[in-house]
């Protein structure tokens, strides 16, 4: 990874950014992003609450559009 590029871990419950640590014990409510520099050609996208930061379902997104922001990472 280039100087720029490094993964961060954030809790899919509070979209807070959480340690390495937390992220081990707790992986089912723990996201991995790639943050910076280029990710080979694959582009993925995660919706989350502009109100609570949480990640939401794609559903929730469509249905929610005004409350909803769309990440490309």
């Amino acid at each position: 990874m280039a100087n720029d590029e490094h993964e961060v871990n954030r809790s899919t419950r509070s979209g807070r950014f959480v340690k390495d640590s937390t992220a081990q014990r707790d992986p089912e409510h723990t996201v991995t992003e790639h943050v910076g520099g280029e990710h080979g050609d694959q582009d993925s996208e995660v919706n989350r609450s502009a109100r609570t930061g949480r990640f939401v379902t794609e559903t929730t997104a469509d249905l929610h559009s005004s409350t909803t922001e769309t990440q490309h990472l």
